[in-house]
């Protein structure tokens, strides 16, 4: 009998030969984006992502906080839950500013943060505002909705939502890194991409929302409603005379009130979808349309062919 065992034979993974050559990689990635130091660290997903559950605790306490909350336990369940999710806002938001502008003297870096965290604050009355319509607009715009309880803690379009109001308002006020994650952070959950550089009126309702994409410079007014797989896109990206893309023009539709756009409509470019109008599912649309539109596909066409013919 052979004396081989296969735990004689130690495995050799090239380890060392690996590590050379990705520190070899870093290096020249920083030097392309000449950042020659060591980056400073960027806000953490993690972090954000219990920020989001927290916020969502404190804008609807009694349905979101915690399972025991009483009358007059909510406002210190508030205060102290609020107190404690912005000075981890601030941080995250430090460390953006950090990353972004590292020519600035930290103390300017700490007082930009502060006064970003402090008007977020200030905003959230607001936000808590226009959540409340698009939790209005979905019950009342969905036949299978039996409450607005149902619909704040089922509905995707309105997890989506609650995210973009947060994010808009961190997008606005200077700290557009953070905004960015918490926009994936819903986009992962929900299958739902709107960059929170759209800006989008009260009552929004997404229905069933899996694959909706609104853009960065879309507009959107009130009482609109999108089913699954709308597109609010660009039509083409203009570049600069080096090739390079033009970065913050203005190049997704604009969408006016009280318009319904249907499944897998695509829109595309800056245009603008009248008020009252609706766009049928699958409608490919590239050119503004006047107010009161009704916009659907072409009839399809049905031909019978005969001996090969139409091939």
């Amino acid at each position: 009998m052979s004396d081989f065992s296969y735990q004689t034979i130690k495995p050799d993974w090239g380890v060392d030969e690996l590590v050379t050559r990705l520190r070899r990689l870093r290096v020249q990635s920083l030097e392309t984006r000449q950042r020659r130091d060591k980056p400073p660290k960027l806000p953490s997903r993690k972090e954000l992502q219990k920020i989001l559950d927290g916020l969502g605790s404190v804008l609807f306490p009694n349905r979101l906080g915690l399972p025991d909350l009483d009358d007059e336990g909510i406002d210190y369940f508030v205060g102290h839950t609020l107190d404690t999710l912005l000075r981890e806002l601030f941080r995250q938001i430090r460390r953006e500013l950090q990353f972004v502008s590292a020519q600035l003297p930290a103390d300017e870096i700490y007082r930009q943060a502060v006064i970003i965290t402090r008007e977020f604050a200030a905003r959230l009355p607001e936000v808590r505002t226009l959540i409340e319509s698009d939790i209005l607009a979905a019950y009342e715009g969905d036949p299978a909705a039996r409450s607005s309880d149902e619909v704040l803690v089922c509905y995707p379009g309105i997890t989506a939502i609650i995210h973009h109001r947060l994010a808009h308002d961190l997008y606005k006020l200077g700290a557009p890194l953070v905004a960015r994650i918490i926009a994936e952070i819903a986009h992962s959950a929900t299958g739902i991409d709107i960059h929170p550089g759209a800006q989008i009126g009260d009552s929004f309702f997404i229905d069933h929302g899996t694959g909706v994409v609104i853009g960065e410079t879309a507009v959107i007014g009130r009482h609109v409603r999108l089913y699954q797989a709308v597109t609010l896109g660009a039509k083409r990206f203009q570049k600069d005379d080096d090739g390079i893309l033009v970065k913050g023009n203005a190049r997704h539709p604009i969408v006016e009130d009280d318009v319904v756009i249907y499944a897998g409509a695509t829109i595309l470019g800056r245009i603008t979808i009248g008020c009252g109008s609706t766009i049928g599912g699958n409608v490919w649309l590239t050119h503004s349309v006047p107010p009161g539109s009704n916009i659907t596909q072409a009839h399809v066409r049905s031909e019978l062919f005969h001996d090969g013919g139409g091939i």
